[in-house]
C-alpha cells in the first residue's frame, strides 16, 4: 500500500468540511470519503471546532493556554538570568567598596 503524501489545508477548507458534517445530510465517514480525507482527520477537525478534546486527559491545556505557558516559561528563564547577573554584580561591587 502506497503511503499518501502529507497535505496541508487552510482554515476555510477545514471550516467547510466541519460545516458539511454538522449539516447532517451525510455521515462523517461519507463526508470524509467525498472530500478525500481520512475519517480521523475530519473527526479531529470537528472536535477542535467544538472545543472538545475527547481523548485528552481531564485538565489538559487548551492551545491558547499551552502557548501562554511556553511564553511565561521563557519569561521566567529570562528573569532568572537577570537576577543571577544582578546578584553577581552586587557581590562584585560590595567586594570593591569594602577594600
Amino acid at each position: 500500500m502506497e503511503r499518501r503524501k502529507r497535505r496541508s489545508f487552510n482554515a476555510e477548507f477545514k471550516a467547510e468540511a466541519v460545516r458539511l458534517v454538522r449539516e447532517g445530510s451525510k455521515s462523517l465517514p461519507q463526508v470524509a470519503n467525498d472530500i478525500d480525507l481520512t475519517e480521523s482527520a475530519l473527526r479531529n477537525w470537528v472536535n477542535e471546532a467544538d472545543g472538545s478534546q475527547d481523548k485528552s486527559p481531564a485538565g489538559a491545556l487548551s492551545t491558547a493556554e499551552r502557548e501562554e505557558l511556553v511564553r511565561l516559561r521563557k519569561e521566567v528563564r529570562h528573569l532568572e538570568m537577570e537576577r543571577g547577573f544582578l546578584k553577581k554584580a552586587a557581590a562584585f561591587f560590595a567586594k570593591e567598596t569594602s577594600k
